[in-house]
């Protein structure tokens, strides 16, 4: 076991968005040279008070194609307790990616040196994936169709091994962590954990330590960990979202705001959404909480977005302490802790310095996992 790991309150992993570099297929559907910063950029505010746009502060509009960037973001990370980053993985199928490059060059060079693991983005890219303000009537067409195969698990294995022997590679009890956005569209769940589970071993892992992303309602939540997940990661917000609106509110906005692109915005206070969160799935040893700092997704979908208002860093450092109490008790390992997310800019989720807030975020980090930390 890490010895630093053994002495945290909290195993803090934050997903980590690789966007932030133009590729042919995003110039191609949204224009020369888009990015997650192009959405950000030219985000408007939509209500009295709506935080946007969203401008970053110490680190700028980055490209994640300097080195530069990648080791002040890790330097950043590390000063505030955080012990790494997740980064979202995109793999469509027979061997195609998408936005690889970032983390193949933290790879290649060995650089940052900070801690790392992958979360697998199983999902289609339409050309609605990044952006969905252009209403229902707009054409929605296919870009990358995630598809399945057992020929392609092995493919996609060994597209990895690298990574998973990587000594930053983070792990549980000497497994490699390996997150599914959507465990639920897995073809066969069982079928790909048990044949990755018996790759790693035969190439030398002790296994796979498989975490399964959830979201809707949480009666769906066991079924992952019944098809061979050994973790959850409570992606508790439509829960949060439902006790802090009511159940019949709730679902007949869900119905009809697909059909009526001018309803309000679907907005909670961010208070009330903090206060919802965690469930008895973040308790388990093998259910993982995830914190928010934010969440604004009208760059990407315009009043189609959800919108947390009143997020402070103060209620952010309450929040993030919260989870460091749901996981105290849990083996030293599995008191994980994922933060959603250190830059998911364009859905307004992000622990990065902005022009607002400066490293106020960052610091509340620091403040709960560092500080007052003598045993």
């Amino acid at each position: 076991m890490n010895q630093e790991t053994k002495h945290r309150k909290a195993r803090v992993i934050a997903f980590y968005l690789p966007q932030f570099h133009p590729i042919p297929e995003n110039d191609k559907h949204w224009g020369k040279g888009f990015t997650e910063w192009t959405n950000v950029a030219k985000a408007k505010p939509l209500f009295r008070g709506h935080y946007q746009p969203r401008i970053p502060a110490d680190l700028g509009f980055y490209d994640l194609r300097l080195p530069e960037v990648r080791e002040a973001q890790a330097a950043m990370a590390r000063e505030c307790g955080i012990e790494g980053f997740m980064y979202w993985h995109y793999w469509f199928g027979n061997g195609k990616t998408a936005l690889e490059r970032p983390f193949a060059e933290v790879l290649e060079s060995g650089k940052p040196d900070f801690p790392f693991s992958l979360a697998w983005a199983n999902h289609s890219w339409t050309t609605r994936t990044w952006e969905k303000k252009k209403g229902i009537a707009s054409a929605n067409t296919m870009i990358f169709e995630q598809q399945y195969s057992t020929d392609d698990y092995i493919k996609h294995f060994y597209h990895l091994l690298p990574a998973f022997k990587d000594s930053r590679y983070i792990t549980v009890n000497g497994e490699p962590v390996f997150l599914v956005f959507s465990p639920h569209d897995l073809p066969n769940p069982q079928e790909f954990i048990t044949l990755w589970k018996q790759l790693a071993v035969q190439n030398g892992l002790k296994g796979i330590h498989f975490v399964g992303l959830t979201s809707g309602w949480l009666n769906t939540y066991q079924k992952i960990l019944d098809d061979g997940f050994d973790a959850i990661a409570p992606g508790s917000q439509w829960h949060a979202e439902t006790k802090a609106k009511g159940k019949i509110i709730k679902m007949l906005q869900h119905k009809i705001r697909p059909l009526l692109p001018y309803i309000p915005l679907d907005k909670y206070r961010y208070k009330d959404i903090i206060k919802h969160i965690f469930t008895d799935f973040d308790r388990q040893n093998n259910g993982y909480p995830s914190v928010i700092p934010q969440w604004d997704r009208s760059p990407r979908a315009g009043r189609q977005a959800t919108v947390y208002t009143g997020s402070t860093p103060a209620l952010f450092k309450k929040h993030l302490a919260n989870a460091v109490e749901t996981v105290k008790n849990k083996p030293d390992q599995q008191k994980i802790i994922l933060l959603r997310a250190w830059n998911e800019w364009a859905e307004g989720n992000y622990v990065e310095p902005d022009q607002k807030y400066g490293r106020q975020y960052l610091d509340a980090i620091r403040e709960v996992l560092l500080e007052n930390n003598a045993h």
